[in-house]
């Protein structure tokens, strides 16, 4: 070796020990690289230097560091067949390899790193500053065993900060009682661990996680691609798929507890030939530290979860027992079953006399035609194949195969063994419902169906004492007591007396029981020409009365007008009727008695008038309609 070498080399190994004693970031090794080859491009006067590794995989050296920045990134091809790579790190004559050009001089020098690892020095120089070659066989034998104890360096700081995340981990995931906080946590560490690979959770469907997470769906099917990732869910055992067609590797962790496996990690490794057994031990640790994790945060859930499910439930049946009325009960429940599980629609149907009553208080959807193949679906289930109805998604199903609703479960109501009714309960996407809100469901409409059954036993017998037998309107006592009500709370009404002209005739003429069903079609014509709160009541004989409530004098001229030409129409034999109208207003001090009076002597004046016709009896004068 020169003289003028040996100086310039040595100048290059004292910089390189200052160098070495104040570079810190060995974590990484190409990082590392960089610094040392500037370093030496700098001190030998080079025009560039590149390091390159050989890649087993691909056959072909891969570029880890270079001095020039603008050089693209694509694979240097090894001039001589990989099989005789270990062969050229051993002669000495081929692990040396000059070219020269009109301008600059390359050389190529083999490196030997470890047993399976192979790498190449690239100098380029200008040809006036030619290097022996024993210079070249000591940078050779120096950056060797240099680029080696890097690599050791490096590689241990990268192991040491790898297992460092691992226990920030272990302590975060343990101090989260949340599932999906375990999830995430499990793709983090991955990433900053694994940079370049590609990572998966498979998970069951009754798994409910964030969207973002990378999640499929664990499937029992004997399919190709799926088949490692059931075996490591089976076996809870690590499972490799080594694909050199593909150029990758594919990994499954069992996400393992003490009680059983939870789901599978897929971590997918590209431009490797197979996973090092210390990463596969690596990755082992960090999914068994996550089952672990994963385990208690379902036993925390589950336990919040029956507590809050006895919660419901309590809460649940002390509201319902508080003598609510029917429909009021029905949109209690319908908003509890909204609030738990989530739901879009919540349904209940009355099975009685062989027919479906929609119960008041259940979602509008019901009440479209969309609904009947859903309603349908369940009565066939629970009714005539005696099964439960918990679907995953409705479009397995052929009767349901177009569907908006894709997940629906179903509650009967039995009281004393005998199906009543039934609760619906859907959701537009599928497996929205696990098997556990099911039995929830099942739970909370066992529990509520006595109280239904007795809101209606008790709204029935209420409806009885303030109804009419024979008409079913109300009664006059309960008419009496809404005017009064009304005369306390709305600002004005209109009261109509009707009197069927001609009653004692038609009785005479075709009979008693005739008779009756006349007043009873009359009665069926005032209830269907009046609002839900106006008032139809008996008043006496054949006489009937409508009270309408916040509804003015001329609005109820124009309602007597109609029913008057209803019941001409409609009854079977035709009868007429007269009616007398009286109207309060909230500025004149009046009672209910003197609102009758009126519309008596409006009545009486009808009749006198010759029947069919409509009278008014305002504050200050009387006059046909």
């Amino acid at each position: 070796m020169k003289l003028e070498e040996e100086k310039m080399y040595r100048a290059f190994k004292q910089k390189f020990f200052h160098w070495f004693l104040q570079y810190d970031d060995y974590e990484n090794f190409s990082n590392v690289i960089a610094e040392l080859l500037l370093l030496l491009k700098e001190e030998l006067m080079l025009k560039q230097v590149t390091f390159f590794v050989f890649d087993p995989l691909n056959k072909v050296f891969y570029r880890e560091a270079t001095t020039n920045e603008e050089e693209n990134a694509s694979p240097l091809r090894h001039p001589v067949p990989p099989d005789d790579i270990a062969a050229v790190m051993d002669d000495e004559q081929q692990a040396i390899r000059i070219d020269q050009d009109d301008k600059h001089v390359t050389a190529q020098i083999f490196l030997h790193l470890s047993e399976e690892s192979f790498g190449m020095l690239q100098l380029m120089y200008d040809d006036r500053h030619l290097f022996s070659e024993q210079l070249l066989k000591n940078i050779k034998h120096d950056f060797s065993e240099l680029f080696r104890k890097i690599k050791m360096i490096s590689q241990g700081l990268s192991d040491e900060k790898r297992y460092e995340q691992l226990h920030r981990f272990a302590a975060k995931i343990h101090s989260s009682m949340k599932i999906d906080d375990v999830l995430e946590e499990i793709i983090n560490t991955l990433k900053q661990v694994y940079p370049s690979f590609t990572y998966y959770l498979f998970l069951s469907h009754d798994n409910q996680y964030h969207e973002y997470l990378p999640i499929k769906t664990l499937v029992f099917d004997e399919s190709e691609e799926n088949m490692a990732a059931m075996q490591a869910f089976l076996t809870g055992r690590i499972q490799l798929e080594d694909s050199i067609s593909q150029r990758r590797s594919i990994l499954y962790a069992p996400i393992k507890g003490a009680q059983g496996v939870y789901g599978v990690i897929e971590i997918i490794a590209p431009h490797i030939m197979e996973f090092p057994k210390k990463e596969v031990n690596f990755i082992s640790l960090l999914a068994n530290t996550a089952g672990s994790a994963l385990e208690n945060a379902k036993l925390y859930e589950q336990s919040r979860r029956l507590v809050a499910d006895l919660q419901l439930i309590t809460e649940t049946m002390h509201q319902l027992n508080a003598n609510l009325r029917l429909q009021d009960a029905i949109e209690f429940m319908v908003k509890q079953i909204k609030q738990s599980f989530c739901a879009d629609e919540v349904g209940f149907f009355w099975f009685e006399g062989g027919k479906r009553k929609l119960l008041p208080g259940s979602t509008p959807f019901f009440q479209s035609r969309q609904s009947k193949k859903y309603i349908e679906f369940v009565e066939k289930k629970i009714k005539t194949e005696k099964d439960i109805a918990f679907v995953g998604d409705t479009r397995i199903h052929d009767s349901l195969a177009v569907s908006d609703y894709r997940s629906l479960m179903a509650a009967p109501m039995v009281q004393n063994g005998e199906l009543r009714g039934v609760s619906i309960v859907l959701h537009r996407e599928p497996y929205h419902f696990t098997f556990e809100m099911f039995k929830l469901l099942q739970s909370l409409i066992q529990h509520s169906t006595l109280v239904f059954t007795n809101a209606m036993l008790r709204e029935e017998l209420e409806k009885l004492v303030i109804t009419d037998y024979l008409t079913k309107l109300y009664s006059r006592h309960y008419l009496d007591e809404q005017i009064k009500k009304s005369m306390i709370h709305d600002a004005f009404g209109t009261f109509i007396l009707v009197d069927i002209d001609n009653f004692k005739q038609v009785n005479d003429t075709y009979g008693h029981q005739m008779g009756d069903d006349v007043l009873v079609q009359v009665a069926n014509i005032i209830r269907d020409n009046i609002r839900a709160d106006d008032i139809g009541a008996r008043w006496g004989g054949e006489e009937l009365a409508i009270y309408l409530p916040k509804v003015s004098l001329a609005a109820g001229i124009s309602i007597a007008r109609r029913l008057s030409e209803k019941v001409r129409e409609k009854t079977h034999p035709p009868v007429t009727i007269s009616c007398g109208i009286s109207y309060w207003k909230k500025n004149h001090s009046e009672e209910a008695k003197d609102l009758f009076k009126r519309a008596d002597e409006a009545l009486y004046m009808a009749k006198r008038a010759g029947k069919n016709c409509i009278f008014v009896k305002d504050y200050s004068r009387q006059y046909k309609a």
